[in-house]
C-alpha cells in the first residue's frame, strides 16, 4: 500500500541529521503505519515484526526519549513456542537453540525521581492468521490489527510525547511488547529481565484495544483493586466516559506480568468486536476522536496521582479461577462493557448454533434452557451444562421484547 511508502520516506527523514524541526506523528498516522499491509500483520519474529519495532525505535529517538533495551530501543528474548498451549514458553540464552525471536521496545523519561511509571502495550498480532485466527474462509490474509493492538501503542506514543517535561515527580517508562499473542512472552520476559529496578515500579498502566469506543463511550478498565487508590482517583478524573470497572489485575493482557509480580496495574479496553482476530481489523474502522480522548483521561490520572507518592500494592480475586468449563458455545462475541442484566450480543458468527437458532447482534441471552442469565459469569456457567447435540429453548430480549428460539449445540 502507499501508506506504507509514505511512513518510510518519514523514517528517512527522521534518521538524518537536521535542525528541521522532527513532524509530529498523530495516534492516527502511528496506526496507519502499523496496521498496514506492508507490515504483514506484525507476527512475533517475523521480519516485518522488525520493521514495526525499528519504526518504534525512531519514533522514541525522535521524541528525545532514552533507550532502555538491552540493543538500544530493544530488549530481544528468544524462545520455543509452547507445544502445550496451556504451558510456559521456554525462553533461551543462546539465539542458536532458539526458534523465535520476538523484540520489546522499552524507552525512558527520566526525571531523576525515586519511582517509575511503567506504561506499556503490545504491537505484534497475527500475522497472516496463526492459531489465534478467527478467519473462516479460505486461503491466508493478513491480519492488520489496528485495534489490536495499534490502537495501544499509539495512545501510548501519545502519552509519551505529552509526559516529557510533566509530572516530573516519576519517571516513565515506555515498553512496547512483543510476543503477546502468543501468550504475553515479552511482558513476562521483561519482567524477569527487567532493564530498570522493578522494586522502585510506581505503577503499570496497559492499554490493549482501546480503538473501538462506542457511542455510549463504556470503557472497561481492569486492575482497580490492585492499589487502594485507583477507583477513586479513576472516578475524580471522569466526566466523558461510562465506565465498567474490574477488580482483577489478572487477564488477557500484559498487565497481568506486572501484576503477578506484586505492582498495582490499570488495563484499558473499549471491548470485542466482530472484527477481532480477523483480518478485518483495519485502521479505517477505528474511532481517532476516542482514542484522544482516552490518551487525554489516562494523562489526567497519572497527573492526579503524581503528588501520591509510592501507591500501596493490593492483591485481587482472580476471577478467571472461577471460569466454569464448557463443551458448548452459541458462537458469538459477547459485548464485554454490557453492564445490565443479561449478555448482550456483540457478533454472531456464520454456521454456528447462535445464528441458526435466529440471534442477531444487539439480542440480549436472559435464560438459556432452565438458567437465568444475569451477567457474563451466569452466561458461562449455563454452558457447563450442555453436550454437543443437545436442544435446548434460550431466550433473548430483543428491542426489549422477549423472544424464545430453539438452539442446537
Amino acid at each position: 500500500m502507499k501508506v506504507f511508502y509514505l511512513f518510510a520516506a518519514v523514517l528517512l527523514v527522521f534518521s538524518c541529521k537536521t535542525e528541521t524541526p522532527v513532524k509530529e506523528i498523530s495516534i492516527k498516522e502511528d496506526v496507519y503505519f502499523l496496521a498496514d499491509d506492508s507490515q504483514e500483520g506484525r507476527e512475533t519474529g517475523s521480519e516485518t515484526e522488525k520493521q514495526s519495532a525499528n519504526y518504534l525505535a525512531e519514533r522514541f529517538k525522535n521524541m528525545g526519549l532514552a533507550p532502555k533495551g538491552t540493543d538500544g530501543y530493544l530488549q530481544p528474548f528468544t524462545f520455543k513456542p509452547k507445544t502445550n498451549p496451556h504451558g510456559e514458553a521456554t525462553y533461551n540464552i543462546n539465539k542458536e537453540d532458539s526458534t523465535i525471536t520476538g523484540l520489546n521496545v522499552v524507552a525512558y523519561i527520566d526525571n531523576k525521581a525515586e519511582n517509575t511509571v511503567i506504561i506499556g502495550a503490545h504491537y505484534d498480532h497475527l500475522g497472516f492468521g496463526n492459531e489465534g485466527s478467527l478467519y473462516k474462509g479460505e486461503g491466508a490474509k493478513i491480519h492488520n490489527g489496528a485495534d489490536d493492538n495499534a490502537s495501544g501503542v499509539a495512545v501510548m506514543m501519545n502519552l509519551a510525547k505529552r509526559l516529557k517535561g510533566k509530572n516530573t515527580n516519576n519517571n516513565y517508562l515506555f515498553i512496547s511488547f512483543s510476543g503477546e499473542e502468543m501468550g504475553l512472552l515479552g511482558s513476562n520476559y521483561f519482567v524477569k529481565n527487567p532493564t530498570i529496578d522493578t522494586k522502585k515500579v510506581n505503577y503499570m498502566i496497559n492499554m490493549d484495544m482501546v480503538g473501538r469506543l462506542k457511542d455510549d463511550k463504556s470503557l472497561a478498565v481492569y486492575g482497580v483493586g490492585t492499589s487502594p487508590k485507583f477507583s477513586q482517583t479513576l472516578f475524580a478524573n471522569n466526566s466523558d466516559f461510562k465506565l465498567i470497572e474490574k477488580e482483577s489485575g489478572v487477564g488477557p493482557s500484559d498487565h497481568t506480568s506486572f501484576y503477578l509480580a506484586d505492582m498495582p496495574v490499570l488495563h484499558f479496553f473499549t471491548g470485542q468486536h466482530e472484527d477481532y482476530h480477523k483480518p478485518s481489523d483495519d485502521a479505517e474502522k477505528l474511532n481517532y476522536e476516542g482514542m484522544d480522548a482516552i490518551s487525554t483521561y489516562i494523562l489526567d490520572i497519572i497527573t492526579d496521582l503524581d503528588n501520591d507518592g509510592r501507591l500501596a500494592f493490593r492483591k485481587t480475586k482472580n476471577e478467571s479461577e472461577e471460569t466454569p468449563d464448557f463443551k458448548v458455545t452459541l458462537g458469538v462475541v459477547p459485548d464485554y462493557l454490557y453492564d445490565d442484566k443479561g449478555m448482550r450480543i456483540d457478533g454472531v458468527s456464520e454456521e454456528r448454533p447462535a445464528q441458526r437458532a435466529g440471534m442477531i447482534k444487539g439480542d440480549v441471552v436472559i435464560k438459556v434452557g432452565e438458567y437465568e442469565i444475569t451477567d457474563m459469569m451466569s452466561y458461562m456457567k449455563s454452558l457447563s451444562k450442555f453436550e454437543k447435540g443437545q436442544k435446548t429453548i434460550v431466550i433473548v430480549e430483543r428491542n426489549g421484547v422477549p423472544l424464545a428460539l430453539e438452539v442446537t449445540w
